[in-house]
C-alpha cells in the first residue's frame, strides 16, 4: 500500500527530528594560546582573547567571558600564554546552539 501524501514542510521536519540519522554533531577540536586577557569594563565580564593556531588570518581569534568551570566544579579562569584546547561544534544554522 502507498504512503499517505504529505507536505513538504511536514517532511523537512520528519528528517530533522530523526535524531538516529545524525550519531553526533559536527565538530573540530583545535589547539590554542591564550593571547591576552581584557579587563572587565563596567557592567560587562572578564574576557580571554585565544588565538587558534594554523587557523587562517581572519578566524585566528576570538574572545570569550574568562569565567569557566572545571571537572570538580570549581571556578577557575585562564592565563595569558595558557594551552588550550578548543572544540567548536556545528549548529542548526539559525543562531541557536546544538541541541536547543
Amino acid at each position: 500500500m502507498a504512503e499517505p501524501r504529505m507536505a513538504k514542510s511536514v517532511r523537512i521536519a520528519q528528517w530533522n527530528l530523526n535524531t538516529g540519522r545524525i550519531p553526533e554533531q559536527p565538530g573540530t577540536t583545535m589547539p590554542g594560546t591564550v593571547a591576552k586577557i581584557i579587563p572587565p569594563r563596567p557592567g560587562q565580564p572578564e574576557k580571554a582573547q585565544i588565538a587558534i593556531d594554523g587557523a587562517g588570518y581572519r578566524h585566528r581569534d576570538f574572545r570569550i567571558e574568562n569565567t569557566l568551570t572545571d571537572e570538580h566544579g570549581d571556578d577557575v579562569k585562564l592565563k595569558k600564554g595558557g594551552r588550550v584546547a578548543v572544540t567548536v561544534t556545528g549548529g542548526d544554522g539559525r543562531g541557536r546552539p546544538p541541541g536547543s
